[in-house]
């Protein structure tokens, strides 16, 4: 039995948490939950009340949330290198921090049609979408990753919101975007999470 128990169910944000176990290099346990049942019954809600995924349960102790995910991952497997270095560190957790709170935000609200008023705009913590956009698409243009020339777990939680704006139509198409999709889907760690869900998908169909 592997010290990590890693709780998913493949058509989930569980994606973005198998994609960073998979670039740690770590062995886990996988217990693939259902929505209408499993997720919402014990033993899971003891792991995880709020009955979502994905969590993950490491020597005793429970992480649930992608953002928190990624980053616990980084330092708890330090050889992986996916943690920030001293020059990476502040763009590490200014994006990794910004994709979990106005990216998540403005394109959740713009998905279900909320849109904020101008005066309203001052409550939310992302003021308006097209803003949210614009950032992002700087920052992810301004290097070859989020936190500078190197690949991090930061990359891990910004880029599958990334991805899945692309894929969804909740972010529009720009040639940034898709250029950081595209180093990222090249990683052998994307690749390998991305054919283990996938495999759950089907093998369920």
């Amino acid at each position: 039995m592997a010290e990590l128990t890693f709780y998913t169910n493949p058509r989930s944000r569980g994606r973005i948490a198998r994609w960073m176990l998979e670039e740690a290099g770590v062995d886990y346990d996988t217990v693939v939950l259902d929505y209408a049942s499993t997720m919402k019954q014990e033993p899971y809600l003891s792991v995880n009340p709020m009955a979502k995924v994905p969590a993950i349960v490491h020597r005793g102790k429970t992480v649930t949330e992608c953002a928190a995910i990624c980053a616990y991952c980084a330092e708890a497997f330090p050889a992986a290198g996916l943690g920030p270095r001293d020059d990476e560190r502040a763009d590490y957790y200014r994006w990794l921090f910004f994709a979990a709170g106005p990216i998540e935000a403005a394109v959740t609200n713009r998905s279900l049609g909320v849109v904020p008023s101008e005066a309203q705009q001052r409550m939310v913590g992302y003021g308006d979408y097209d803003r949210v956009v614009d950032v992002l698409e700087q920052a992810v243009g301004a290097h070859p990753f989020i936190a500078g020339d190197r690949f991090t777990a930061a990359d891990v939680y910004v880029g599958s919101q990334v991805m899945f704006g692309q894929q969804f139509g909740s972010m529009p198409k720009r040639a940034a975007f898709e250029a950081y999709v595209a180093r990222l889907t090249a990683r052998e760690g994307f690749r390998r999470a991305a054919a283990l869900d996938d495999a759950v998908i089907a093998a369920a169909a």
